[in-house]
């Protein structure tokens, strides 16, 4: 038995629902529900279910749990966990503007667990935001890790496509980028010779992957760098409103405000030219983990280049503004 009740979103198929769903032997939980649009062709609903077979597959803390699908009635539906929190980027922003922020305290679920869940604070305890903020980043890690092992390429990593829930868990979601649509984009990107339109996001993606169609584990490394820079700067958007023409992969992000020298460092240790040079995620959820595990590493501040950040107001979020001759590489 299932009950859709509230309407959410409007996803790329059809309308997303919150509803609540009563198997047999089960309680009662909460589900969030995509659905297909009416009047769809036979390649929409191959393409709508592609991402629940691809879900199906996965049992992991850190990422996003099918349920189930619904194919014999309309609408056709995918069934998921519900995320209260939605997706991270909004949640980081929301978080900032109201200056009150999920600040995660590090525990697991159970020894051994790779869940790695948050405590709330406020922000009268913010001398301990920036140090304990990295268990986001683990969570998303370690669902990455997994991945990888599965040899799977999301291809599509950033905070838009990370869940959070009611206890601040992250969890990797959206599984829709095809290799049909990462062919037609490059295809079409080459004809045009310009970084725009399409559906390759461009801001987190390697520059292999964007110049040879190379997608990787170590395609994926590069876009967990920009999600761990969208997670510091709380929701930022990565290169502010620079266009995707002028996004160059030459050109590094500087350090979000108070992001401590040793995140930053993973940061640019991503973003490696070479792809082999690159981490695997084994090895950021082992950095990752050291770092925690001695808070006394994250304590030096990565210094900022002028010009620097600056807090426009509390209701605002962080703006980046030149001067002194620095910009970004055009």
């Amino acid at each position: 038995q299932m009950d859709l009740y509230l309407l959410k979103s409007q996803g790329e198929f059809g309308e997303v629902y919150k509803g609540r769903l009563k198997l047999p032997g089960k309680r009662e939980i909460y589900v969030a529900i995509k659905t297909l649009k009416a009047g769809y062709v036979e390649k929409q609903r191959r393409d709508f279910l592609s991402e629940a077979s691809i879900m199906g597959q996965f049992d992991h803390p850190n990422i996003i749990r099918l349920e189930g699908v619904v194919t014999k009635s309309r609408p056709v539906m995918i069934v998921t966990e519900f995320m209260e929190n939605g997706a991270l980027d909004s949640f980081l922003r929301v978080s900032y503007r109201t200056c009150v922020y999920q600040v995660p305290y590090i525990m697991r679920a159970a020894p051994g667990s790779s869940e790695w869940s948050t405590t709330q604070r406020t922000s009268s305890q913010l001398d301990t935001t920036v140090g304990s903020i990295r268990a986001l980043c683990q969570g998303i890690s370690a669902g990455m890790k997994y991945l990888s092992e599965m040899n799977y390429v999301h291809r599509d990593l950033a905070a838009r496509n990370i869940l959070v829930n009611s206890n601040l868990v992250c969890k990797v979601s959206d599984f829709g980028l095809s290799l049909d649509d990462v062919k037609e984009y490059i295809k079409r990107l080459h004809r045009q010779r310009l970084l725009k339109g399409g559906k390759i996001p461009v801001r987190w993606t390697a520059p292999e992957a964007i110049a040879y169609r190379k997608f990787t584990s170590a395609s994926d490394v590069w876009s967990y760098g920009i999600v761990m820079w969208e997670v510091m700067s709380f929701g930022e958007r990565p290169y502010w409103d620079m266009s995707n023409q002028d996004v160059k992969q030459d050109y590094r992000l500087p350090p979000p405000m108070d992001c401590p020298s040793a995140l930053h460092q993973l940061m640019l240790d991503c973003w490696q030219k070479d792809r082999n040079a690159r981490p695997r995620f084994t090895e950021i959820v082992n950095t990752l983990d050291k770092m925690i595990r001695n808070p006394a590493s994250l304590k030096q501040v990565a210094s900022l280049p002028s010009p620097c950040w600056t807090v426009l107001s509390q209701t605002s979020t962080p703006s980046v503004q030149w001067g002194s001759g620095w910009e970004p590489s055009r």
